[in-house]
This record gives structure tokens, C-alpha cells and sequence, in this order.
């Protein structure tokens, strides 16, 4: 049995042997159809996990970055006063022979050098200040290096949660694409209807942004209304495509204010309100996981990213249970 054949023989309800269902092929593919929304669920919890870690893999490589850019930086004055060290060895190796201070001070080890050139004497109070300025130096470089070191480390187990994440979204994107496939010619045909049409229906969309919280929160419903008709494509933030999270923060963005990637960041940032005081422009979340996020543009609408296959539309607020509302 294939994989997808065996997906919906599991959906399918149990039938006695010998008995005929009344219309298995309608009971099936509704089934199929429950299953499919339900991996686009889950697909879009694990596409805000991808995303969040996302965004903590790139602020750890502009971490690791300045680190090593730093570290180089200290790398430099190292070398300068080593250099100025070895001028002086130089001059007095010309001038007759190599004093002993100044071998020791040259070698690896500043911190010994300081405590036996003491005890022998043999320092003099610009050498000291030099070889103090090449131990700090020397200190702080270790310091940055292990610091960027740490960062790499931890660079590398985010590098390693966001293909985690990234195979988890595929994973149940493919299996929804599979169970699409098994469905019905005249039942793809009605899920492809009922997407186009954006979903359910519901009251008509105000044409203008009458009654947003402000100018940048109606900026931003114009922003997410000229995105309307673009493709749903998991982790992207515009302008050609976007997922549910992506779209808002690119209209917001547009707007000119900086809202988190993800819907679940999305959620505190900003002021909680009830729905039933709801403004366009205001961030409607939706399930308990807050997984979903669309944008209240009045009229009882949101403008949302649903999920592959279903572009940027108008969709009822009430499209699923809402978790909050927020107002940027």
C-alpha cells in the first residue's frame, strides 16, 4: 500500500465487512481534507519554531561577527607593542649586546617576565608601563577569543534546531501535498474554490482604513491589503511572498514600525485589547500556541497568510479560535 493510499485508509472510517457505505467516497475525502488542514496546523507551529530560531541564528552571527572582528582588532595592538618591544631589543643588540631585561621581556610569557624582572631589578619605569600595556593586551585578546569561541558554539547548535525545525515544516507540507493529491477530483476542485473565494465568506471588506489606532496602523492595513492575492511560502517576509507572521511585519515594516518575526513575539508586542475593540491594523492571534497571526482590517476581516496552495485573502476573524489581539 503507498504512503498516501495507507494515510487515507487510516482516515477512513471503520466499516463492517460486507457492508456498503452509503457514500464512502464523500466520507473519505472529507476525512482526507480534516487531515490535510490539520497538517497545515502543525506545519505552521513548527514554520514559527523555524522562525524563531531564524532570527536567534542571525543575531548570533552578528554576535560571532563583532567577536572576531574584535578579537582581531586586539590582535593588532598585540603585534604594535610587541613590535615597539622589539625595537628596543633591536637598538641594544646594535648598540653592543642584547640586555638580559629586555630578552625576557620579549618572550611569552609577560606576566613571569614582570615578577622576576622585579626581583632582579632590572626594569626600568617605561619598559614596565610597555610590558603592563602587552599583559592587558594579551589578556583581553584570550578574553575576546574564548567569548567568540562560546558564540561559535552555540552558532552552531542553532545552525543545527533550524534544519531540525526547517525538515519538520517539509515533512508535514509534504504530507499534506501527498493527501491532497488523493483526494477526489471534484473535492480539490472545492477546497480550490473555497481558498479563491477566501474561505467562508463573511461581511464585505471596508474599502478604506476608517477607525485605525493611527496613521502607521493604517499604513500598515494599506500595506497588508496590496499584498492580498501574493503566494504563501513557509519562512518568507516579503514583498513577493509571505507566511502568516512574515506578512504582518512586512506591513508593518512598510509602515515604518519594527515588530518580532514570529507570531508568538508578535502576541506582546503591543497593547492587549478584547476583540470586541478590535481596530484595523490591530494583530489578531490565533490558537492557544499562538501559531497563527492575521491582520483586523474592520468589516469583522483580517488580511492573513493562510497556508501553501491559499494566498494572501480576506478571511472572517472568527476563521479559528483567537487567541489575542494586540495593538503595535
Amino acid at each position: 500500500m503507498t504512503a498516501v493510499a495507507g494515510a487515507a485508509a487510516a482516515l477512513s472510517p471503520a466499516v463492517p465487512a460486507g457492508a456498503r457505505p452509503t457514500d464512502p467516497g464523500a466520507a473519505g475525502d472529507r476525512a482526507v481534507g480534516s487531515r490535510i488542514d490539520e497538517l497545515y496546523e502543525q506545519a505552521e507551529a513548527a514554520t514559527e519554531k523555524y522562525n524563531a530560531a531564524n532570527e536567534r541564528y542571525g543575531a548570533l552571527r552578528r554576535q560571532v561577527e563583532y567577536a572576531q572582528e574584535n578579537a582581531a582588532r586586539k590582535q593588532e595592538r598585540v603585534n604594535r607593542l610587541r613590535n615597539a618591544l622589539a625595537s628596543v631589543a633591536g637598538a641594544q643588540y646594535r648598540s653592543g649586546g642584547l640586555d638580559p631585561s629586555v630578552a625576557l621581556m620579549l618572550t611569552e610569557d609577560p606576566d613571569g617576565y614582570l615578577d622576576k624582572a622585579s626581583t632582579l631589578d632590572r626594569i626600568g619605569s617605561r619598559q614596565e608601563a610597555k610590558l603592563r600595556q602587552l599583559r592587558g593586551a594579551e589578556r583581553s585578546l584570550r578574553q575576546q577569543r574564548a567569548e567568540a569561541g562560546t558564540k561559535l558554539g552555540l552558532l552552531e547548535r542553532e545552525r543545527a534546531e533550524r534544519k531540525r525545525q526547517k525538515q519538520a515544516v517539509l515533512k508535514k507540507l509534504d504530507a499534506a501535498r501527498r493527501l491532497t493529491h488523493s483526494l477526489s477530483p471534484a473535492e480539490r476542485a472545492e477546497r480550490e474554490r473555497a481558498s479563491r473565494a477566501g474561505g467562508r465568506g463573511g461581511p464585505a471588506v471596508p474599502a478604506g482604513v476608517a477607525g485605525a489606532s493611527s496613521q502607521r496602523a493604517a499604513a500598515a492595513v494599506a500595506a497588508a491589503r496590496s499584498a492580498v492575492g501574493k503566494p504563501y511560502v513557509w519562512g518568507a517576509a516579503g514583498p513577493a511572498s509571505f507566511d502568516c507572521s512574515g506578512l504582518t511585519q512586512w506591513a508593518y515594516g512598510r509602515a515604518g514600525v519594527a515588530i518580532p518575526r514570529t507570531s508568538q513575539a508578535q502576541r506582546s508586542a503591543g497593547r492587549q485589547v478584547p476583540m470586541s475593540q478590535a481596530r484595523p491594523g490591530d494583530l489578531v492571534v490565533y490558537r492557544d500556541d499562538a501559531s497563527h497571526v492575521g491582520m483586523y482590517v474592520g468589516g469583522g476581516q483580517v488580511v492573513h497568510a493562510p497556508h501553501p496552495g491559499a494566498p494572501v485573502r480576506y478571511d472572517p476573524v472568527d476563521m479559528m479560535p483567537v487567541s489575542s489581539v494586540t495593538r503595535p
